[in-house]
């Protein structure tokens, strides 16, 4: 049976988790580098790269930040986005699969079976 102070406990350790979780969050075009360098996996130089980039201009997307921020590529833009970067307030996801292309419909006309009784003449003999 659960008692009252092991409930109250979880519930102060659920609290701390998502408190931890939600302060982590940050996006590329807003965050201030002490923000950034909060990231797992953020350091002073990239924090640096990132903020000098998009004072040039804003990131559009993920891509646009993996373009222009050297040393991020996709496995390092998932593990900065599970850590709480965002883009635009988005998580990163690789770029879906390319849809499979239709079948096109075939060019050679479909053969209409040969009508009852026109079988081949026999053969002569």
């Amino acid at each position: 049976m659960i008692t009252i102070t092991a409930l109250r406990r979880t519930m102060a350790a659920l609290t701390l988790a998502t408190a931890t979780c939600l302060a982590a969050a940050a996006d590329a075009n807003k965050a201030s580098a002490a923000d950034l360098d909060a990231i797992a996996g953020i350091g002073p130089s990239t924090s640096s790269a990132i903020i000098a980039q998009r004072q040039n201009k804003p990131f559009k997307d993920w891509n646009d930040l993996k373009a222009r921020v050297k040393g991020i590529g996709d496995a390092r833009a998932q593990k900065l986005s599970a850590a709480g970067l965002t883009v635009n307030g988005q998580a990163y996801g690789p770029a879906p699969a390319a849809a499979p292309a239709k079948k096109s419909a075939s060019l050679t006309p479909a053969v209409a079976p040969a009508p009852a009784g026109a079988a081949n003449p026999p053969s002569a003999r």
